[in-house]
């Protein structure tokens, strides 16, 4: 049995649109799609910071399209 975290997910690149309070961003997709999303885990332990404008590399749910979890900031 697989954990529930390495489940299937989609990987995805993209555009901080807008940064929200909390750690949550509004992210512009290449196909011009909007989704709200998380920092990881690690990205909080690191304090990596984002600002409008970073390329991020996103993974999302197949169940819900809506919502994804920033996992790198792409250079």
């Amino acid at each position: 049995m697989r954990p529930l975290s390495t489940e299937n997910h989609i990987e995805l690149e993209g555009t901080v649109a807008t940064v929200l309070p909390g750690t949550m961003f509004r992210v512009r997709l290449d196909n011009d799609r909007e989704v709200l999303a998380h920092l990881s885990g690690k990205m909080r332990k690191h304090f990596v910071r984002l600002t409008t404008g970073d390329r991020v590399r996103l993974e999302m749910s197949p169940y819900d399209l809506t919502k994804a979890r920033i996992t790198y900031r792409l250079r």
